[in-house]
């Protein structure tokens, strides 16, 4: 994977197939980067399949039905033309649910928010012609109780991240209640070369961050892996297998790209070695994972 953070997405069973029709929806550099299957998992066999969305890096995984997709983190996809948005909104929606209808905005000409039929949300803005620096970016909505910590949040993770940066930031003016005069309608951050885009809403929405939608880092060495686990990790029950959750309720992996490459390099005698391994961690442990690929 080229990015240092991908985004990871867990399925019930629809791993490949919904990546499979991703790729056909967005076309251009699209493409199935590659695909594994991991067995005798606590799921039992599953499917990883690594794609590229545009230029976007994500991960699926079917892993059972223990987390479903809601909208508290969504993908913004910048297009240059108003029919652009009508061509991507047509196949996005078909079987999905409408969050904000396609209409014209303040902000956009030609704008529209739904959930697509696997339940991953999509918000699909017409940018006018300008120029699209990056075309899909992860956007974090804060809720219930996390609204109004959004701010605290994006200079959180830019003093986690050594190569990161705050961007603009535009708030709620007043008399737009229930927001508060002052918290973030939209504001954007770069994170390793990547740039992403936080929310918040004081509506009443039933939902908030869980694990169907994580970002994964990827780490060199057991140094980088230490580093990322000790500056994010805030929920000691949620450690495992490589994931944590931080103090926002938001999922990250902590992944070394060494693994990575046994997974895509091993036999499958050594993959079961190594998932093996990995399931009985919460971080991950280089040297124990290289010892069970080599078979020791």
């Amino acid at each position: 994977m080229g990015q240092k953070i991908t985004t990871h997405l867990w399925f019930d069973k629809e791993a490949k197939e919904a990546a499979d029709f991703y790729v056909s929806v967005f076309g251009g550099d699209s493409k199935i980067i590659s695909s594994t299957v991991l067995e005798n998992t606590p799921s039992g066999s599953v499917d990883v399949v690594n794609f590229q969305l545009l230029d976007h890096e994500f991960t699926a995984i079917s892993a059972g039905p223990l987390f479903k997709f809601n909208p508290s983190i969504s993908f913004s996809v910048s297009c240059k033309t108003n029919e652009e948005v009508d061509v991507l909104w047509g196949k996005l929606a078909e079987g999905g649910k409408v969050l904000m209808e396609l209409d014209k905005y303040p902000f956009s000409e030609r704008y529209g928010w739904l959930q697509d039929k696997y339940g991953l949300s999509w918000q699909i803005i017409s940018m006018g012609g300008a120029k699209v620096k990056q075309q899909i970016t992860s956007v974090i909505m804060f809720t219930q109780d996390k609204c109004g910590k959004a701010e605290e949040a994006i200079n959180f993770y830019a003093s986690v991240f050594k190569n990161a940066k705050v961007g603009d930031i535009f708030r709620y003016p007043k008399g737009q209640e229930p927001e508060k005069e002052g918290t973030i309608a939209h504001a954007f951050f770069t994170l390793e070369g990547q740039g992403f885009a936080a929310m918040e809403s004081a509506r009443e929405h039933n939902f908030i961050f869980n694990e169907a939608i994580s970002f994964m880092v990827h780490c060199e060495d057991q140094k980088e892996i230490d580093y990322y686990w000790e500056k994010l990790s805030a929920v000691p029950e949620s450690e495992q297998c490589g994931w944590l959750k931080d103090k926002y309720g938001v999922s990250w992996q902590i992944v070394p790209a060494a693994m990575e490459e046994m997974m895509a390099k091993g036999t499958k005698e050594q993959m079961a070695r190594v998932t093996e391994a990995f399931l009985k961690m919460k971080k991950f442990d280089i040297a124990k994972l290289q010892e069970a690929y080599r078979g020791k």
